[in-house]
């Protein structure tokens, strides 16, 4: 399936003599001749001074917007699966016919194609200007298909991160009284990088903003979505159908929605209350952490997986120190074995970060704040802020003796429309154990935002009574000093086959289970693990043999 960009001459059939961003804004006129695109390819035209992405798909040209809604990545060169495209940067997926996005993460605004139609010799389209706009802040927020559908009186969501937010807004418009709240001041913020990202300089990069005491933007039948920011459920009776709240106030509710997410662990050794041991949950840890860092500050990581190097990532030029502490030889070697992460440590390296493998903290020393930490070897390291990236807990505690049935691990499981044991009360996001598709529909919970709100938008539409089935396709990223790592799908593995050059971090590697891939990460080989990732949703899989001449053929196939 191939990728272009062009620049061809327009015959624009009206334009507007003023740059009008409303939503009743359309722009059209011929894009490009019939001839001009074949089967299976993508390519990117002007329309009105805006690039208009043009997919052919079994004979049919559609136009959309350029822009994936979530980082703006341009989408020409993502993936192009069956009647869908998959951004090559974090895997977010657009339908053709309509431009709705079907998985995250992203903003759940529709990329525009409106009326095309398609002559002899030409391409004509009839498209919104302003959902073209991707690059800017004025995007179109759409309303859910089932929107229309539904007939509950009331819908109470205990939710403050992703999933609560993808869920509220893919319920906007549904007839009856919705009612969102969530522990969180800053609820709904886009994931933090570490201490760093938007919010850390003071700017919350928050998707909803809570001074409010209403969602901004969000209404249903009877006015503006009532918010509650910083109140948390302390109980739930699912014989009663209400939720008990913090402030002493009880809701009912007629269908619920929890994705209360997961609290992040301290180490269990003494010290763990000292001033500046941190976790890096939110924006509210980030605002806290980065005024501290200056270049007389030591810091000292706890973990070795994405969070801490994360933090190791974003704090190293800005202070005297930083040590990560990991339980493996290297990082990332229960996700990605011994020579991938063995590749990471020496860029970490040569960056200036130390490594301390086959260790733990035994004591946090300090009067007051943290001055220094022990290690289970005795070594004592000057620490002034230390990171802790070493696991979570599940926020359901308010759930026990609720009727809903939690997992030994404080998970809840869900069936295959995020419905959990009781059928009026749904779960979603990090503490659902629900089915994951690319995994032969077994149940695992999986902590990832762009999941969650996947999770999100699943229990809305059935709540709405859509009964449409989730297939979920875990999709994971992060940057690790302007390197991208890539990695889709779920399971455990005895084998790894390897593309390209690992040690040059730029690479492909297969997780195989027997003879089956069941997942792939790679490094500077975009779009690879989103063609992956849309094998795996077409219920296509990858299989030893298929890696056996070349590992990449199979993503050169039309």
């Amino acid at each position: 399936m191939g990728c272009n960009s062009s620049k061809a001459k327009l015959d624009i059939t009206s334009a507007p003599a003023a740059r009008d961003t409303s939503e009743n804004e359309f722009v059209e006129g011929v894009v490009c001749k019939v001839q001009d695109i074949n089967e299976n390819e993508m390519k990117t035209f002007e329309l009105d001074e805006e690039k208009v992405l043009v997919v052919k798909q079994n004979g049919v040209i559609s136009a959309l917007g350029s822009k994936c809604t979530h980082y703006g990545a341009p989408l020409v060169n993502g993936a192009l699966g069956d009647g869908r495209i998959r951004c090559q940067w974090h895997g977010a997926c657009f339908k053709l016919a309509t431009g709705d996005i079907e998985d995250f993460p992203g903003k759940t605004i529709t990329l525009p194609r409106k009326g095309a139609t398609c002559g002899t010799n030409a391409a004509a389209f009839r498209l919104g200007l302003f959902a073209l706009l991707q690059g800017d802040d004025r995007k179109r927020q759409r309303e859910s298909e089932g929107a229309q559908i539904g007939t509950i009186q009331q819908q109470t969501r205990e939710a403050h991160g992703k999933a609560g937010g993808a869920c509220q807004r893919e319920n906007r418009g549904y007839r009856g009284r919705a009612l969102w709240g969530h522990r969180r001041r800053n609820p709904a913020t886009r994931r933090l990088h570490g201490p760093d990202s938007a919010g850390v300089q003071g700017k919350l990069p928050a998707l909803r903003p809570s001074e409010s005491e209403q969602a901004d933007g969000l209404r249903d039948r009877q006015g503006p979505v009532p918010n509650r920011p910083g109140v948390a459920a302390t109980a739930v009776d699912t014989a009663a159908n209400t939720v008990s709240l913090s402030n002493g106030a009880e809701l009912q509710y007629d269908k619920l929605y929890v994705a209360t997410g997961c609290k992040p662990r301290k180490p269990n050794v003494p010290g763990a209350d000292l001033k500046n041991v941190r976790v890096l949950k939110d924006y509210d840890d980030s605002a806290y952490a980065f005024p501290l860092l200056n270049p007389d500050v030591e810091i000292v990581v706890i973990g070795s997986s994405f969070i801490g190097m994360e933090a190791a990532n974003f704090c190293v030029d800005k202070v005297k120190s930083v040590t990560v502490v990991g339980r493996g030889a290297v990082p990332f070697r229960s996700t990605w074995g011994e020579r991938i992460g063995a590749a990471i440590l020496a860029l970490f390296e040569s960056k200036g970060v130390k490594y301390i493998a086959n260790n733990g903290i035994k004591k946090i020393n300090g009067s007051g704040a943290v001055s220094s930490v022990e290690l289970n070897d005795g070594q004592i390291l000057k620490c002034d802020i230390l990171f802790c990236g070493i696991g979570s807990s599940y926020f359901t505690d308010f759930l026990k003796g609720s009727g809903v049935e939690l997992q030994p691990d404080g998970s809840i499981e869900t069936n295959e429309f995020m419905q959990t044991n009781v059928p009026n009360v749904y779960a979603g996001g990090d503490i659902a154990y629900a089915p994951v598709w690319s995994y032969h529909n077994r149940k695992v919970a999986i902590g990832h935002y762009g999941l969650a709100q996947y999770h999100g938008r699943a229990a809305a539409v059935n709540m709405l009574g859509k009964n449409e089935p989730i297939k979920a396709v875990p999709y994971f990223w992060t940057m690790l000093f302007g390197k991208g790592f890539r990695y889709a799908g779920h399971g455990s593995y005895d084998d790894i086959i390897y593309a390209g050059d690992v040690e040059g971090l730029k690479f492909m590697a297969f997780f195989l289970k027997e003879h089956e891939v069941v997942s792939v990460t790679s490094c500077g080989m975009d779009p690879l693990v989103s063609k992956f990732a849309e094998r795996l949703a077409e219920d296509r899989k990858l299989y030893r043999s298929d890696l056996q001449e070349d590992p990449l053929a199979w993503s050169k196939a039309a």
